[in-house]
């Protein structure tokens, strides 16, 4: 998209089809990667190997991402950031990755949470769609 402004420039799909190529927007965000209302979500990248974990979990409650900030190997490596679910006392996965270009928001809201005392973890729901069964991280809650 030449000519665009870097913030406003769609996340990059990487090698996953276009149905799970994942979903969210920086215009979401203020300044300060904060979310600008509680319903602002961001979808999941490369759900489509991940059905079979994926699809008991559509509709439950009380699902949230697994684990925490990245390592600094993760880091100096520039690898996507993984998303593992945590429900009923177990973890689930991977499942997908964040979108290239939101990674930022993800680790600012993980962040967030950590400093103000809270579990690291961010609401999920698990969604059926057309394409398949998603993952929306319900970065908007973390506010």
């Amino acid at each position: 998209m030449p000519g665009m402004a870097w913030w406003r420039r769609r996340p990059d799909p990487g090698d996953f089809p276009k149905s799970d190529a994942g979903k969210g927007s920086l215009d979401d965000f203020r300044y300060d990667l904060i979310p600008k209302n509680g319903r602002v979500t961001i979808r999941l990248a490369g759900s489509d190997p991940h059905q079979d974990l994926l699809r008991p979990l559509v509709g439950a409650e009380e699902i949230t991402t697994a684990g925490g900030q990245r390592t600094v190997e993760e880091e100096k490596a520039d690898a996507p950031i993984q998303v593992r679910l945590f429900f009923e006392r177990r973890v689930i996965g991977p499942v997908g990755t964040v979108p290239r270009g939101l990674e930022a928001v993800v680790l600012e809201a993980l962040s967030r949470l950590e400093q103000s005392g809270k579990p690291t973890r961010i609401p999920v729901e698990v969604v059926d769609t057309k394409q398949g069964v998603r993952v929306d991280l319900l970065i908007g809650k973390t506010r």
